[in-house]
């Protein structure tokens, strides 16, 4: 993945600590990240709703129906979706886009890569605080 000269480079976790259906949160300068590893493709989001607010880490990492003819039903696109755990709207979680208003409604993603046993995260900008934040989540 190639990265530009301009972003910043935070190491948030060793690859020990976020293998295979793990997640972590992380919280830079108040914004909550969300990184997850799903099938071994890594993934961080805002880790809010932009409908109410709601805390994406906690929705279900998912696939879609794809668009088919009439009575015809095709799964598609599994692993790579989060879905909002209170209303269920479902967003791309390489680019943040939302399905049902790709243009208009997304959450913020971010470049993220395994490099050397870490996890790393780019931002557009310098932080000045980041924490690693505490939470609950069987959705293994």
């Amino acid at each position: 993945m190639g990265t530009s000269i301009s972003k910043s480079r935070i190491v948030a976790c060793s690859a020990q600590e976020l293998q295979d259906g793990d997640r972590q949160l992380l919280e830079v300068d108040g914004v909550d990240i969300a990184l997850l590893n799903v099938a071994g493709s890594y993934y961080a989001f805002r880790n809010k709703c932009p409908h109410q607010g709601v805390s994406m880490i906690y929705g279900a990492v998912c696939g879609t129906q794809l668009p088919s003819n009439p009575q015809e039903y095709i799964y598609g696109r599994h692993n790579e979706l989060i879905a909002c755990p209170l209303h269920g709207w479902e967003f791309d979680m390489k680019t943040g886009k939302s399905l049902f208003a790709p243009d208009q409604v997304s959450i913020k993603a971010y470049e993220i890569a395994e490099e050397a046993g870490e996890i790393v995260l780019y931002l557009d900008r310098e932080p000045k605080e980041v924490c690693r934040r505490e939470f609950v989540c069987f959705s293994r």
